[in-house]
């Protein structure tokens, strides 16, 4: 079978800028969005992650709820197999005439999360549950900057509703599971490690935070779910970085945190927009880390707040900051609207400083 290369757009060759930093060269390596063409002969894709197993990780449509069964070994849980057994009935293939694509029941009025470039332009897609069965969903929106997308299905229909983790604390290392239709292999499990967290991954108005992990994502598996041992969602699934156009072991989900701001406002209608700071930030000239402010915009919730140029911002919420991608990560995953809490050095100064966030539009 021909080895399909990463698609965006539902079936069209895309690489994408990869800003990491001094982590990656840029020039290095293609990051390739993963949507399968319906040119190759099979196609699509999923992810995963870790923690304690519990066997209600599912919240169903339907009074009473399913409860998600574990497959056990002599009264042992296999945690992946766990993870897959209780995320599974929430994630669907997504077809549309341009090609395959993953997504996960996110929400029990009929919500499924997927990629942006999944679903192209399209208005309607197939629907493909677990089971095999199969309904349409219609396209609520899309937001190309994110690369997170929403479709709807009749509630009814809604087999389970995957839970989302939300604020979770990832930690390198830990288990990552995706589930999702590589190659169309609808169903498909894989497994890795959260490789690293809060990778500023793609362009757009400065690039979004991703979770990074090795578990195997090709062709198909955008917009499927990268989930913990629980099977609580950690991320969706949407690019990789690779040399051949094929799994690499480097992969990155969209930050479920992330996903989830920007489905509520595309399900309640409003503009997209992600949370704001107001600052330019580069790195401090001796060495320390931390985010070094360059530049604070006038009218912004920076200057509201009280930072200046020259604050070395170490700490956002309680997470000690490396570098100017991280408090970027920080602060976009968080709603505009939300009081924030920085650290920052001014002066040889320890100073402690609230700020409320402010919003630019994706778009």
């Amino acid at each position: 079978v021909p080895t399909a290369q990463p698609r965006a757009g539902l079936g069209r060759g895309l690489l994408l800028g990869l800003l990491l930093g001094a982590v990656i060269a840029a020039t290095a390596f293609g990051l390739g969005r993963i949507t399968a063409s319906n040119d190759d002969p099979v196609a699509d894709t999923a992810l995963t992650s870790t923690t304690a197993v519990t066997a209600t990780s599912l919240v169903a449509a339907t009074d009473p709820p399913p409860v998600a069964t574990v497959p056990q070994t002599n009264g042992n849980i296999e945690p992946v197999a766990a993870a897959a057994a209780a995320v599974s009935p929430a994630v669907v293939q997504l077809d549309t005439s341009l090609g395959t694509g993953s997504g996960v029941i996110y929400d029990a009025d009929g919500y499924i999360l997927t990629a942006a470039h999944v679903v192209g332009n399209a208005t309607t897609v197939a629907v493909r549950f677990a089971d095999g069965s199969s309904t349409t969903g219609t396209v609520t929106g899309a937001d190309d900057t994110t690369d997170v997308a929403v479709v709807a299905i009749d509630p009814e229909k809604v087999p389970a509703v995957a839970v989302l983790a939300l604020g979770a604390d990832l930690t390198v290392g830990q288990t990552a599971v995706a589930v999702g239709s590589p190659f169309k292999l609808d169903q498909t499990v894989t497994s890795g490690i959260i490789s690293a967290e809060d990778r500023i991954v793609g362009e757009g108005t400065g690039g979004i935070s991703m979770v990074q992990t090795d578990a195997a994502i090709n062709p198909g598996n955008s917009g499927g779910p990268l989930v913990d041992i629980n099977g609580r969602v950690l991320g969706i699934n949407d690019v990789i970085f690779t040399n051949s156009g094929d799994n690499a072991g480097v992969g990155f989900a969209i930050s479920i945190d992330l996903a989830k701001i920007v489905a509520d406002q595309i399900t309640s209608g409003q503009p997209v927009a992600l949370a704001q700071l107001g600052v330019s930030v580069g790195s401090a000239p001796n060495g320390d880390a931390g985010g070094l402010i360059q530049l604070v915009s006038e009218g912004t919730a920076a200057a509201a707040a009280g930072l200046e140029v020259g604050d070395l911002v170490i700490s956002f919420e309680g997470d000690p900051i490396r570098d100017s991608e991280e408090l970027r990560a920080e602060v976009i995953t968080r709603a505009p609207g939300t009081v924030v809490e920085l650290v920052v050095l001014r002066g040889g100064e320890r100073l402690t400083i609230d700020a409320t966030l402010g919003s630019v539009a994706t778009n």
